[in-house]
């Protein structure tokens, strides 16, 4: 079955099951519920729902690589292949392939010891900062550019912020307006107005701090040629970079790590943009949903999207408007997101979700308005011996990132009443 075929199979399944749970709880908000039995098995019914839409969203990424392969035949020729000349394209393919095989080596260099005079060079490439204490090995700019692209799809908000990179410098000077000018004042032709004295700026400073994560590979799977050692190491890297940094992104204190979208902050965004009205103290409400949307202003609503939790996706799934119509819509269409309220819906695990008084519990917002700064000093130490007697080799994986909200204005952050 292709991918296209499982997507749609996928979402026409979500579609079904959403319609029965939603049934379920139509029958139990007249009836009430006939047992608990009945109860959990629409909770498990609600849960599926929310699951395959991540399980959906993977799916069309899939896809979408490998469309995009398809529409680079050269992409797919088998890495051993040596042409007789190359473009610059079959160059960088190749020198990928040679950086694979000398990754293996550098880990395991009594099981890699015969390499070619090519690898051999992009061994020592990779050797440069080799020290007494264990190792380091710098990885080229592609690992670093795919462990990047990985991170982007693990992570919600680092998927929709605005990224730089900063390669010279120790930081990035973000200004911003800390106080706008009055109100112009009418006056007649020949005359310019009163003097502002209120506008001023102020500047943020976004410093990539360091994080840092290790993880242990077999010696067994680094012998195996038939597996993409550099492709599974690169894949944990990005998993556990990635669930960190997105907490960060969400609730960070900005104190050595970026500063979160739920962490009020006068050098992000301050309690001005919080939303509780018609949201009671435990649950969100269809009007407390309108509040915030409509708090949003008009120039933001174009790229605005709605950020919550599962937890609170599962209330949202309940709601009614005044037909009796419910005003979360599943997508089931193919690269098409959940919407709500007719704007579409990200879903993390890392948004807050305690459902008590005065909580965060989501928000609405133009996500480019958050800004991710990476440093491309991105390291890998590996460590032969530490695990020796378990036969494994270790990898500790340094990456240095800082982020924060630029511009207050842009979010809105959906809270429980008090």
């Amino acid at each position: 079955m292709s991918l296209l075929s499982q997507i749609n199979e996928l979402k026409d399944k979500r579609a079904r099951l959403n319609t029965e749970a939603r049934a379920a709880y139509d029958a139990a908000q007249k009836n009430g519920w006939p047992e608990a039995e009945a109860k959990a098995k629409w909770d498990k019914q609600v849960d599926d729902v929310i699951a395959m839409g991540v399980e959906i969203e993977k799916l069309e990424k899939l896809d979408a690589v490998e469309r995009s392969l398809l529409a680079n035949p050269a992409n797919t020729k088998p890495i051993d292949e040596k042409p007789t000349s190359f473009n610059a394209a079959q160059a960088a393919e190749r020198r990928a392939a040679l950086w694979s095989k000398a990754f293996r080596h550098t880990a395991l260099p009594k099981d890699y010891p015969a390499l070619s005079p090519e690898e051999m060079a992009e061994a020592r490439a990779l050797q440069v900062d080799v020290d007494t204490s264990g190792g380091y090995t710098r990885p080229s700019e592609q690992f670093l550019a795919e462990l990047l692209k990985n991170v982007d799809d693990i992570s919600a908000v680092r998927g929709m912020a605005r990224k730089f990179q900063v390669v010279n410098a120790e930081s990035l000077g973000v200004p911003y307006l800390s106080a706008r000018a009055s109100n112009a004042s009418w006056t007649t032709e020949l005359q310019t107005g009163s003097a502002d004295s209120q506008m001023a700026f102020g500047k943020r400073a976004l410093t990539p701090n360091p994080l840092a994560k290790s993880i242990k590979v077999s010696e067994k799977l680094l012998r195996s040629s038939a597996l993409p050692i550099e492709n599974l190491v690169r894949e944990e890297m990005a998993y556990v970079f990635g669930i960190t940094e997105e907490t960060a992104f969400c609730t960070g204190s900005g104190a050595n790590q970026p500063l979160g979208l739920f962490t009020a902050s006068a050098s992000g965004i301050n309690t001005d943009r919080d939303v509780s009205t018609g949201n009671s103290a435990t649950s969100i409400t269809f009007d407390g949903l309108k509040e915030a949307k409509w708090t949003l202003k008009g120039q933001y609503h174009a790229n605005a999207k709605w950020l919550f939790h599962r937890d609170a996706l599962k209330q949202i799934d309940k709601l009614k408007d005044g037909d009796g119509q419910y005003i979360w819509q599943p997508s089931v269409v193919i690269g098409q997101p959940d919407r709500l309220l007719n704007a579409p819906v990200v879903m993390s695990d890392y948004v807050p979700n305690t459902f008590s008084a005065s909580q965060y519990v989501g928000m609405f917002g133009d996500f480019s308005k958050y800004w991710i700064v990476d440093s491309l000093d991105f390291r890998l130490q590996r460590l032969n011996e530490l695990y020796a007697e378990t036969g494994q080799v270790g990898f500790i994986g340094r990456l240095e990132c800082d982020g924060a909200p630029v511009l207050p204005e842009a979010f809105v952050r959906v809270k429980l009443s008090a």
